[in-house]
């Protein structure tokens, strides 16, 4: 029973075999009958968003899978499928998108995103299931980072790769300023910061750095402001025609800017209609024309078959049967489509190379799953040696999974892009057709032109005052010669012709200094202006200290003198002129030592002053920055500060000194009435110029007429105050002849004072020698009337007495009583040097009846 039941069970077994056989035979299951295991692919193509470039790369891709899956010598035991989702260039759909295709089946041995957003988060998750990230359309230099992210390869070249070519655009159109405007994503900021280190080290300065999110109204608008003439623009397309709805608005375009702009744009994306803006299709024609685009060689220039047994042209033939007549400039990747297509061919060349690998170490394709890090390993190796020619060109990667390829430089001209040149960033080539296009005459200029244009003075105004500076110091040197040759003249020398002589030598330095002033830039070379600063303040310095101080001397001296007290007074009258000499010396090195620590301390410099720049007449790119070169000194205020107050005490002294001495009159020094009224203008001149040039010294023309005028005045009217007046004296009366015949007659010498004051002491003496001759012949006519009437007294004495003795009269009767004087019978004195004496001997000859004739000799 048993054995019939195991004899009927084992009939079923090989019934059920059997009826496997025949399936296994008759059955056409795939497998079998292809003979291929899938090995699936999976992909997020973006077909909508910021970048649609899955409309056209998702075609090529499925070109490149068909014509893998059908040739025998690549992956003959493998068939690759292709899974893909719409990514929309979102990094949050694309996490979604993600996680199906992580925790859905089949596992995908390969991941492959095509934003750079979307790469970013694809890449960096992806090594945590041990899967390799191909992407064909992500340019961020951030992906290059293989810390960040170990298992990234990508057929789109970095987008640093547009930079090495914008450098050498920007040197072969001589620009060393450019701005930048960006939109804030993590693709454009590493880029951007990788043109900034570059421009660098290029001499190239970045102005201007603008980002935005969303709306970029205010960033162009800021690039308005900044003057931004070359600007480097990095944004996805949409935000594109944002941006440029905004330049057309601040008509920031045009012949005096140039746009730099991704060149993987739609060929007409600015004139798709976008309900974003409020531009017309004409506005942004109108804003876009010849922008410039760098975009990495997407399509192979050259007729070459490569692994895929296609040309370039013919590539694009078979898309275009692909995307069913589509317009390419509608069609969003259409550009990287030839990327995809390598990418697809770079994979499947880089799994197959793997097989013999992996069946060597006992593994296979198809055992791949998340954990399996040998067969990622294998893979890696053989994407990082890949190097085949494909429908874009060469493909090989480097060290960061980066493509590298060569550069396409375009140009938009009449509304469509034209190739003007190609770059190999490894070589350094650039190879230039030279059918650029301009609006103007040619490239832009990268700021506006600015022209240094140096002030000078006028020349008619400079010859002006110099013919008057010229008649003053000719002017100067006669009133030099009048005073030295007229020295002698009595009058000259009442005036210390010393002095005026100093005076007049200061003003023929001051005059000399005019000339200083007015040399700048248009007559002496700039290394040679430093001396001519020195002889401007040398010259004016020493005849100020001359002329003023001579002046000021003068003026003090007289104050001394004549308004002290008369004990002191009479001390100082008699001062010696070399005292007078030794103050002007003081002073004048008071000046040089002054001027001499300054210039080996702080000496001077020539220094440029700028102006606000200028706006030519003419509608030109060009702005004038005027200069103006001046003559100073690190402290040159501090120095001036010293200077001007020394100065301006001195001056206000003199004119006290002045004020108080207007009613004194001396013949010492006679002409201190002229000296003071020189010292009044030339104080009231330099206190008023002084603080007027340094408010005027941005005005060269104002400051050097004010400053010379006023030194010209000044010596004018010193010279014709002290000088003139003696030159019409002398020459009106004659005084220098009068002055000789009296030289002549008396035989003394008028060389100075000292010989005067004898001259008229002389005079003095000769005028009392006479007076006192004739007194002493008085006095003895005098003498002789007085012994006449001694004698004639006595004899009548003697004559009463013997008439008394006769007729013995009584004296008391005989003598009157007038007669008998106790002095009757004194002597009288030998001489009559006092006058008592004589006023006594008067009266006796009166009181004798002297005859009246005698009487007026006594008073004469």
């Amino acid at each position: 029973m048993a054995s019939m039941e195991g004899i009927r069970t084992l009939g079923r077994v090989w019934r059920s075999l059997a009826l496997l056989y025949a399936l296994l035979i008759f059955l056409p299951w795939p497998c079998a009958v292809a003979g291929k295991k899938k090995l699936y692919i999976g992909a997020l193509f973006p077909m909508s968003g910021g970048w649609p470039g899955g409309q056209a790369c998702l075609p090529a891709a499925q070109m490149a899978l068909d014509l893998v899956n059908n040739r025998s010598d690549i992956l003959p035991d493998y068939e690759l499928e292709l899974i893909h989702y719409d990514s929309m260039c979102d990094p949050g759909e694309a996490t979604k998108l993600l996680y199906d295709l992580l925790y859905t089946e089949p596992i995908k041995i390969v991941l492959m995103p095509g934003c750079s957003s979307v790469s970013t988060l694809v890449a960096e998750a992806a090594r945590m299931w041990n899967l390799i990230v191909f992407s064909y359309g992500s340019s961020s230099p951030a992906l290059s980072n293989r810390q960040r992210f170990p298992t990234f390869f990508r057929t789109h070249p970095s987008a640093t790769l547009h930079n090495p070519t914008r450098v050498r655009l920007f040197q072969k159109w001589g620009w060393t300023k450019i701005a930048t405007i960006q939109q804030t994503t993590e693709v454009f900021t590493s880029t951007l910061d990788d043109l900034e280190e570059r421009v660098k080290e290029a001499g190239i300065e970045i102005s201007v750095r603008q980002s935005f999110l969303t709306d970029p109204a205010v960033a162009v608008k800021n690039l308005k402001r900044q003057d931004a003439r070359i600007i480097v623009g990095l944004f996805y397309e949409t935000e594109a025609r944002k941006v440029f709805c905004e330049v057309f608005k601040e008509k920031l375009y045009g012949k005096k800017h140039v746009w730099f702009l991704i060149g993987w744009y739609a060929d007409n994306w600015f004139k798709i209609k976008d309900p974003a803006i409020n531009c017309t299709v004409e506005n942004m024609t109108e804003a876009v024309e010849g922008h410039v685009t760098t975009e990495i060689v997407m399509l192979n220039p050259e007729t070459v078959r490569g692994a895929s047994n296609l040309t370039s042209q013919e590539f694009l033939v078979q898309l275009m049967s692909r995307l069913g007549g589509k317009n390419p400039e509608e069609t969003g990747g259409f550009q990287e489509a030839p990327l995809a297509y390598d990418a697809m061919w770079a994979l499947a060349l880089a799994l197959n190379k793997t097989v013999a690998p992996l069946r060597a170490k006992g593994w296979a394709l198809e055992d791949f799953n998340y954990n399996n890090k040998e067969i990622t390993a294998e893979i890696y190796r053989a994407l990082n040696t890949s190097s085949f020619e494909g429908v874009s060109g060469h493909v090989v990667f480097d060290a960061q999974g980066s493509r590298m390829a060569w550069t396409l430089i375009e140009q938009l001209q009449g509304g469509s892009y034209k190739k003007i040149g190609y770059y190999d960033s490894t070589k350094g080539n650039l190879s230039w057709y030279g059918n650029d296009k301009w609006i103007g005459l040619g490239p832009p200029a990268d700021q506006t032109k600015v022209i240094k244009e140096f002030r000078y003075l006028s020349q008619k105004l400079f010859v002006s005052v110099s013919v008057f500076a010229g008649l003053g110091i000719i002017l100067g040197i006669v009133c030099l010669s009048f005073n030295i040759y007229n020295s002698s003249v009595r009058y000259i020398q009442n005036s210390q012709p010393y002095l005026n002589n100093m005076t007049a030598v200061g003003c023929v330095l001051a005059l000399a200094a005019v000339f200083p002033l007015g040399i700048d830039g248009l007559h002496v070379h700039r290394s040679q202006f430093p001396v001519v600063c020195q002889f401007r303040l040398w010259l004016l310095g020493l005849g100020f200290s001359l002329a003023y101080g001579s002046m000021f001397t003068k003026i003090w001296w007289v104050h001394t003198v004549f308004t002290k007290k008369d004990e002191k007074k009479e001390k100082r009258k008699h001062l010696e002129p070399w005292k007078l000499y030794v103050t002007v010396a003081v002073l004048l090195a008071i000046d040089v030592i002054s001027l001499l620590i300054w210039q080996i301390m702080d000496p001077l410099h020539i220094t440029v002053e700028k102006f606000t720049k200028e706006a030519p007449k003419e509608d030109l790119d060009v702005l004038i920055q005027p200069l103006l070169e001046h003559c100073s000194s690190e402290k040159m205020n501090t120095w001036l500060g010293v200077v001007y107050g020394y100065k301006g005490l001195l001056l206000l002294l003199g004119i006290f000194l002045a004020y108080e001495t207007k009613s004194i009159s001396t013949e010492k020094i006679n002409d201190h009435r002229a000296v003071g009224m020189a010292i009044y203008n030339v104080s009231v001149l330099c206190m008023i110029t002084a603080p007027v040039t340094m408010i005027l010294s941005s005005q060269q023309d104002a400051s050097f007429a004010f400053a010379s005028l006023a030194i010209i005045f000044s010596v004018y009217i010193t010279l014709v105050v002290l000088f003139v007046p003696k030159i019409r004296r002398l020459i009106t009366r004659g005084e220098w002849q009068s002055e000789q015949q009296d030289t002549l007659k008396t035989g003394s010498s008028t060389n100075n004072n000292d010989e005067e004051k004898s001259r008229q002491l002389e005079r003095e003496n000769r005028e009392l020698q006479k007076i006192i001759q004739e007194k002493e012949e008085r006095v003895t006519e005098l003498r002789s009337q007085l012994a006449e009437r001694q004698a004639l007294r006595s004899r009548r004495r003697t004559s009463v007495q013997n008439q008394n003795q006769n007729h013995s009269v009584p004296s008391s009767q005989a003598e009157p009583p007038s007669y008998s004087t106790p002095t009757d019978k004194q002597s009288l004195p030998p001489s009559f040097s006092n006058s008592s004496n004589l006023y006594q001997g008067e009266g006796k000859l009166s009181r004798n009846n002297c005859h009246n004739s005698r009487l007026p000799l006594l008073y004469k």
